[in-house]
């Protein structure tokens, strides 16, 4: 049997960070989980790409915008959509979230890994603990992810090419 691990070193690796600025009180704690745990990594500061959007419904387009470019190894989308007394929630968190998804599977194909830390709470206590708090930084797991993704690919042979062309798949 053979078994294969992304490994958590981010060294020569460049990260794309979309950050929705609604909410920023949260978002701003995503960023920095995010931040600190590339870093942390072994990513140079030269190699962390901090992208600013509207809001969370925005961060699916520029993501996309930033996949089809090829210029980093990953994109790390992070937001925060707390749920207030409309039905605009819902619609916020399936076009936020799914759309990331929807994305996510356009990046592999151009050898780009997508990450997302999009927090869809019910309320501020929630978000707050997932931005630092009880439940850690889901920012800094967005970022862990990555970095493990994008090694894996390259173990895989399936890495963004050095001229950032897309990789051709048979």
């Amino acid at each position: 049997m053979t078994s294969v691990a992304g490994r958590l070193d981010a060294g020569g690796m460049r990260f794309a960070l979309v950050v929705s600025r609604f909410n920023r009180f949260i978002t701003d704690r995503l960023l920095e989980g995010a931040i600190d745990t590339l870093r942390r990594m072994g990513a140079s500061e030269g190699d962390l790409t901090v992208l600013w959007v509207p809001g969370a419904m925005e961060i699916p387009a520029l993501a996309r915008t930033l996949a089809r470019a090829a210029e980093h190894d990953a994109v790390v989308c992070l937001g925060a959509v707390i749920r207030g007394a409309t039905p605009h929630f819902d619609h916020v968190c399936i076009a936020a979230v799914g759309g990331a998804a929807e994305v996510a599977l356009e990046a592999e194909e151009r050898g780009v890994v997508l990450t997302a830390g999009i927090l869809t709470t019910e309320n501020l206590e929630q978000a707050i603990e997932r931005a630092g708090s009880k439940s850690g930084n889901k920012g800094s797991d967005a970022a862990m992810a990555a970095v493990e993704m994008v090694d894996l690919r390259r173990q895989l042979g399936r890495a963004r090419p050095a001229d950032g062309a897309p990789r051709a798949h048979p």
